[in-house]
């Protein structure tokens, strides 16, 4: 058990050492999750709710943006994180996404708007040993970090186990209930990576993705003289429509040609296009 704890602070050191400045690039590879599918066994993996929220990354120095632009977040907010790389979600609570964004993307950032924003920690980039490990990792460190509650608005994403896919579906089903967007499960044994894979999967109960806009379509009878779809054309250059899902005001000034935008959908065609297809936002540039 000593001799454990002596290599666990030892590669820690290590660690520390190294990212002694910031660990992260403007436009670092990151961790990003894949699509929860049938045949995964959800017993190998921690489960925590998947939030709605921006995605905050920290090299010890500054919070940047997933884009690598930075987060005009106060002074204050940021002068208390730890001296070491975190990534996370900056979030408010529940379906308050667009109240978030509104806050976070101004350049000049406002005390009182910001009270609101909390830092919600999933990841320590580049950190030693297992996910199990960095969990406990995340907690010491945050929990050094917020001595007596004095950073009120820095926790770690709350980590679970699920027994089988039974109890999976239910503890999506009760949270989706609640308002939550989904579940995130990560691989417990696996060391940190970068870019897609499967160490990161998300289940939600409306899959979404991204598309660049290629075109506008004319609205027809009640949209006659507003848009009625959207051509959109997927990374690997699928192009399709999307015609629901906006409100009136998305239809007189809808998004530009080029814009990325983000669409629900519930399953993929046999073909690879997707189906029940419904407008979300245009993808934050930040």
């Amino acid at each position: 058990m000593h001799r454990r704890r002596f290599f666990a602070a030892s590669v820690f050191g290590l660690w520390l050492l190294r990212h002694g400045g910031p660990a992260m690039a403007a436009n670092a590879n990151i961790l990003l999750a894949n699509v929860y599918r049938e045949g995964i066994d959800p017993a190998d993996y921690w489960v925590s709710e998947k939030l709605d929220g921006v995605r905050g990354l920290w090299d010890g120095q500054s919070l940047r943006h997933r884009s690598g632009n930075p987060v005009h977040a106060p002074k204050w907010f940021t002068d208390a994180l730890p001296p070491l790389p975190l990534d996370g979600e900056l979030w408010i609570a529940r379906q308050s996404f667009d109240k978030l964004s509104a806050i976070v993307r101004k350049d000049v950032p406002i005390d009182e708007e910001w009270r609101q924003v909390k830092y919600m920690i999933f990841e320590m980039p580049d950190a030693p040993g297992s996910f199990s490990e960095r969990i406990a990792l995340m907690h010491e460190t945050i929990g050094k970090a917020n001595i007596n509650g004095s950073v009120p608005w820095l926790h770690p994403i709350a980590q679970f186990r699920i027994a089988d896919r039974k109890a999976l579906a239910a503890k999506l089903k009760e949270l989706v209930k609640l308002g939550a967007e989904g579940l995130v499960l990560h691989r417990a044994d696996a060391a940190y990576v970068t870019g897609r894979s499967d160490m990161l999967l998300k289940l939600k109960p409306m899959l979404d993705t991204e598309a660049t806009v290629v075109g506008h379509i004319a609205g027809k009878g009640r949209h006659l003289g507003r848009m009625g779809a959207l051509l959109v054309e997927t990374p690997e250059g699928r192009r399709f429509r999307i015609g629901t899902g906006f409100s009136d005001a998305d239809r007189a000034n809808p998004p530009p040609i080029g814009a990325v935008v983000t669409y629900r959908y519930r399953d993929l065609t046999s073909t690879g296009l997707p189906k029940f297809v419904s407008y979300l936002r245009v993808r934050e540039s930040f």
